[in-house]
């Protein structure tokens, strides 16, 4: 596959990707990182409302298109049923209460997506709660 091929069929994976979770391309970043013969992704949220971003997913492949079918499949076969978490916290040097959500095998998965790329030392937690399933 040509270069030009490959940024194309990346280019709707990613698109793909939003369309699956539902949310405006605009708010996924796509981080890759290559080392040796692995590309590590993480995909990135990135909330409009109080403009903070959270990690979704990171996935390895041998490629960068491997990587996005791979969360493709991800978002197919387990992301409906990882557990729905409530996170409430504030910026240290804000008093507005923020409310997160995020779908995770546990809380301390929720806890890593939430603190992804961030000092924790300037956040503070106020609850974490695990959603009814519905």
């Amino acid at each position: 596959m040509s270069n030009l091929d490959q940024n194309v069929e990346i280019a709707r994976l990613q698109k793909d990707i939003a369309v699956r979770l539902g949310l405006d391309p605009e708010t996924l970043i796509f981080n890759y990182k290559q080392k040796n013969e692995i590309v590590r992704l993480d995909i990135v949220t990135v909330n409009p409302k109080h403009e903070q971003s959270f990690l979704f997913r990171t996935q390895t492949g041998t490629d960068k298109i491997d990587a996005l079918q791979k969360v493709l499949q991800y978002i197919d076969e387990h992301y409906p049923s990882e557990n729905s978490m409530t996170i409430q916290w504030i910026k240290m040097g804000d008093n507005k209460l923020h409310t997160s959500y995020f779908r995770a095998q546990n809380m301390y998965e929720a806890l890593d997506k939430f603190y992804y790329g961030r000092d924790m030392s300037q956040y503070k937690i106020f609850s974490i709660a695990l959603n009814p399933v519905s």
